[in-house]
């Protein structure tokens, strides 16, 4: 009776060990973690920096035709084979290479890399729910910049170059790219100010500044399908 008593309270021993052993390892390396803390989360209204030096800020990311995963912004923030790095993560490297693009409509095509990237519809609580129609006058848009954070104002109408059009939202520099909504449906994406007598977003809450020219989504993207470009077939996360 004692030697199996003996027995016993060594098997449980054992077993005691092996399952704290067991559940320290696991706690060591939590699942998913290790290839989860190697990427960066991108979505609209994201502060991008291309070629190391120049700040913008992403439209919008998804998926075109192909599968691949493709982003937007200013085609003056830089051309095809330009670097593209994650603004307060330029530790982990170029993300992403911009890949397409057109001067007159300002757009740039960047293709990201799956392998370190999380793409996101909602970005520090920006929220790109699909692509909707070009706003008409009086209806009310917000924009997000890596430098001006959120505003909304007015849509006027129509720019004077073809595929734009003008908005009371706030820009600045760094602003470049970023993404304009409308119930938050992607409409275009910022181009630049309007005018360069009146100030540029002195109080970005109160709109005593120039409107802004911003680029429609849909001229974008049909110009993307028109000439089969990459991006073409565009759809935005979530």
């Amino acid at each position: 009776m004692q030697i199996a008593d003996r027995s016993v309270w060594r098997g449980m021993t054992a077993l005691l060990i092996w399952v704290t052993c067991t559940a320290l390892a696991m706690m060591a390396v939590p699942a998913g973690r290790a290839v989860a803390d190697d990427k960066v989360v991108m979505g609209g209204g994201a502060g991008i920096v291309v070629d190391g030096d120049t700040m913008c800020t992403l439209t919008s990311i998804g998926h075109d035709r192909t599968g691949a995963l493709i982003g937007f912004t200013s085609a003056h923030c830089g051309g095809p084979g330009a670097q593209v790095a994650a603004e307060g993560s330029e530790g982990n490297g170029t993300i992403g290479v911009m890949v397409a693009g057109n001067d007159d409509l300002d757009y740039a095509v960047i293709q990201f890399d799956p392998d370190k990237v999380t793409p996101v519809p909602n970005f520090g609580g920006f929220l790109i729910a699909g692509i909707g129609p070009d706003p008409t006058v009086g209806q009310i848009a917000c924009k997000q910049g890596r430098t001006t954070g959120n505003s909304c104002g007015v849509t006027w109408g129509p720019g004077q170059d073809p595929g734009t059009i003008v908005m009371q939202v706030c820009g600045r520099p760094g602003d470049s790219g970023g993404p304009v909504v409308v119930n938050n449906m992607l409409v275009g994406m910022i181009h630049g100010a309007f005018s360069e007598v009146l100030p540029t977003c002195v109080v970005k809450y109160i709109p005593l500044h120039t409107p802004a020219v911003v680029v429609s989504m849909n001229a974008v993207l049909g110009d993307i399908n028109a000439h089969d470009r990459p991006g073409a077939g565009f759809v935005p996360i979530g």
